[in-house]
């Protein structure tokens, strides 16, 4: 291996390691403080970069952004993959997501309130949900599911229900039996049993 190829390949892995850094930095920043409320010289400054190094990679805040937000739309769709014979314990392994990855939750909300009515629409989370709806629809047309809910309502629901204790404000945890020290299992199995209660007609 020729010395040009060698630190091409240093300056790769470089390259990679400063949008890691990056996304990682912008992740916390934007889960915290939003679009609007983040700072540029703090994302560079928590990712050992600068602001050059932002705008080079993502172009602006918001394109940085929108690449935390596909993130993170991509590695839940990874990691929790659909299961149409078995939406409860689909929406069980969606709820532990969030539960270990909390900053997904947060994002959500700060999209919804920042980016709604942009009509931008990000491609990867249009996609997810129309194969979800494929799948939930396959699945009732084959008799496996109930079909009291169009697809698109009935993954609704799911989905909503497995973002149920993420997504409460502190005063209703704090009338709930149990307080938001609930126990997880618990938690997780209010959800799955909703979700079992929605697919009887």
């Amino acid at each position: 291996m020729n010395r040009d190829v060698a630190a091409s390949k240093v300056i790769g892995r470089d390259a990679e390691a400063t949008r890691r850094r990056l996304l990682d930095a912008a992740t916390r920043e934007f889960a915290a403080y939003g679009i609007a409320g983040s700072r540029v010289d703090r994302i560079a400054a928590d990712a050992r970069s600068n602001k050059a190094q932002i705008y080079h990679y993502y172009g602006s805040k918001d394109g940085l952004f929108d690449a935390v937000f596909d993130a993170m739309c991509r590695e839940t769709v990874d990691a929790v993959p659909i299961d149409a014979d078995d939406l409860p314990e689909y929406a069980g392994r969606l709820h532990d997501s969030y539960v270990e990855r909390p900053w997904v939750q947060r994002l959500a909300t700060w999209y919804r309130l920042e980016r709604a009515g942009s009509g931008a629409l990000l491609p990867v989370v249009l996609d997810s949900n129309a194969a979800k709806i494929r799948a939930v629809a396959e699945a009732q047309e084959a008799g496996r599911l109930t079909t009291r809910f169009p697809p698109a309502e009935l993954l609704g629901l799911v989905l909503h229900l497995s973002g149920f204790w993420s997504s409460n404000v502190p005063e209703y945890d704090a009338v709930v039996p149990g307080g938001a020290g609930d126990s997880a299992a618990h938690r997780r199995e209010v959800v799955v049993t909703a979700v079992a209660a929605l697919l009887h007609d």
